[in-house]
């Protein structure tokens, strides 16, 4: 399965790359972008998918399914990073993972832009363009540099989310916002970044970078600190961290929550 992955992710790469600069684009909600390009490289690799693993289910973002119980489940995001690459801003990727019963067995992530390949086996280590790849080892969240993103409800809830924007902030050397939550995940598994969070996340965004940072030696979770009970909720509240700021972040998430619920 690993070389249908890295097949996939080239193939899926190659279009991007071809249409970026020049991608026609519509609207799926107020800030919630479509360009051909995603419909282009999902159906390429959707089509190898299902060429090479027949029996293998699948979800995608573009509103493609199969779900019929099979022991293998590919996820998809084919272009995330849709609204940077529609407007010709150099931060988007490809996201594919594969799961095995529910649980990231294969990952793999690549950035066209860059020429990186992060790619991730359950057991066996994550590696950056076929070098091991480790996350930070920073140990203090106020000498951390985080990743975040906002959600499609952005517009309504910012005064939300921007307290918890605000919050980290003041707390860590700074905090950046890429627009694509697979590449962040990504970044964090290779220690460039060392704590993300986000809410309202698909499960296309971070079923590759789960396990990714997992195999690299970090931690994923909820806001409660624990896994995602099904496929259905992967990614609806994501923490991603080297491990060591983990309790931390945890801590300021629930602080917000806490005063959320009172």
């Amino acid at each position: 399965m690993r070389g249908a992955l890295e097949r996939a992710l080239d193939t899926a790469g190659k279009i991007l790359r071809r249409h970026f600069g020049r991608a026609r684009v519509s609207l799926k909600g107020r800030a919630n972008l479509l360009t051909q390009a995603d419909l282009e490289s999902q159906r390429a690799v959707l089509s190898l998918i299902e060429r090479s693993f027949p029996a293998h289910d699948y979800l995608a973002e573009e509103k493609a399914s199969k779900r019929t119980g099979a022991e293998y489940t590919w996820v998809l995001d084919p272009l995330d990073g849709t609204t940077n690459y529609a407007h010709g801003y150099p931060a988007f990727c490809v996201s594919i993972g594969v799961l095995r019963r529910g649980e990231p067995v294969l990952a793999g992530v690549y950035d066209p832009s860059r020429d990186e390949t992060f790619l991730a086996e359950a057991g066996r280590g994550a590696a950056l363009n076929g070098k091991p790849m480790r996350v930070s080892k920073t140990a203090k969240l106020a000498d951390s540099l985080l990743v975040t993103g906002f959600a499609y409800d952005r517009a309504e809830r910012s005064h939300y989310y921007v307290e918890y924007y605000r919050d980290f902030m003041t707390r860590c050397h700074d905090v950046r916002r890429s627009g694509t939550a697979a590449l962040d995940l990504a970044w964090i598994a290779a220690g460039r970044a060392d704590g993300f969070w986000e809410f309202g996340l698909s499960p296309w965004d971070v079923a590759a970078g789960l396990l990714l940072v997992r195999e690299a030696g970090g931690r994923v979770t909820d806001f409660s600190g624990g896994a995602w009970p099904s496929l259905e909720r992967f990614g609806w509240q994501t923490l991603a961290t080297n491990g060591r700021i983990h309790a931390p972040m945890l801590k300021v998430i629930r602080g917000h929550l806490s005063k959320e619920n009172a």
